[in-house]
């Protein structure tokens, strides 16, 4: 029996005008997300995500929430057309998304995590001077030893934030040092990708903004997850309001377990992986994971009637 998974992107896959076609397909969601949103972030994320510029997204504090909100739009959509999930995960910053999806946090008090928690991390780059890295090739290992050696010869701070594929894997830190190992990446012929992040994501250097951060958890109402969820944190399910917590107060120093993320979807019968919001991340990432799975990005409203059609015909 096919079995199908709902991913949320993180940070990266915003992008202008993207929720211009979504706007147009339902033009409710206007109000009752975006205009919602922008009462209580004070943020005009309707007009940026609409007709916004690439510029409007350079501040964490907006391109996550931006990302955030729209995920949950094109949710929306799937659910008013009687579609559900039967697991959930988020990468990321989707992990947000992934909670709401699954019954586990109440999509405002989401939303103010989710600005709380860009705010930090850009308040940590600033003062330590942070840069982020995608690394196409290396094994995950080599990449381990050039970040001690990295450490070793700057004094700075740098490590794997991030396994996102088979030999995509994700450097963060503090800007000398990751810098050097990309440079010592690329010698070996592998494919460097700067990632805007805003800050030192998935790193040690967040210590001290995750004690800050788990005192707004703490005061958040978390429920247990009524669709099953898998974390990226640790790369396994979800299965109590406490086990929530944890992960996302670990979120912020733990690396990305992606790959082991989509492997236990696939292990429990998921065969057909829809990326609900903006880009197409995740689907790339899901067909090295999974060279055979069926994957449905939503990004535009073609792709998201694509989807639509594709799972109608899946539940009948």
């Amino acid at each position: 029996m096919s079995r199908t998974a709902f991913l949320f992107p993180g940070q990266g896959s915003e992008c202008a005008g993207m929720a211009r076609e979504l706007l147009a397909l339902r033009p409710d969601l206007a109000d009752t997300h975006y205009r919602t949103a922008d009462d209580l972030l004070g943020i005009p994320l309707a007009r940026i995500c609409r007709d916004g510029s690439p510029r409007d997204f350079e501040d964490p504090a907006v391109a996550q929430p931006a990302v955030f909100l729209t995920s949950l739009a094109v949710l929306e959509v799937l659910r008013g057309e009687g579609l559900a999930p039967d697991a959930v995960a988020g990468h990321s910053l989707g992990e947000y998304a992934a909670l709401v999806a699954a019954g586990v946090l109440e999509w405002t008090e989401a939303l103010w995590l989710v600005r709380l928690r860009s705010e930090l991390v850009a308040t940590v780059g600033d003062r330590v001077g942070s840069a982020t890295v995608a690394v196409i090739g290396p094994r995950r290992t080599d990449l381990m030893r050039m970040c001690a050696e990295a450490r070793a010869a700057t004094g700075q701070v740098v490590e794997v934030a991030g396994d996102n594929g088979p030999r995509q894997t994700v450097v963060s830190g503090q800007a000398e040092a990751v810098e050097r190992v990309a440079r010592e990446a690329a010698v070996t012929g592998a494919r460097i990708a700067w990632l805007r992040a805003g800050g030192p994501f998935h790193s040690s250097l967040l210590d001290e903004a995750e004690a800050e951060f788990t005192e707004t958890l703490m005061a958040t109402e978390f429920r247990d997850p009524a669709v099953p969820l898998v974390s990226g944190v640790t790369g396994g399910w979800v299965t109590t309001a406490a086990e929530a917590v944890v992960a996302l107060r670990g979120q912020l120093t733990s690396p990305v377990r992606w790959t082991q993320a989509v492997g236990a979807l696939a292990t429990a019968g998921a065969d057909r992986f829809v990326e609900v919001g903006p880009g197409q991340v995740l689907s790339g990432l899901v067909r090295h994971i999974l060279p055979g799975a069926r994957v449905h990005p939503t990004h535009t409203a073609g792709r998201l009637a694509e989807a639509v059609g594709a799972l109608s015909t899946t539940a009948v």
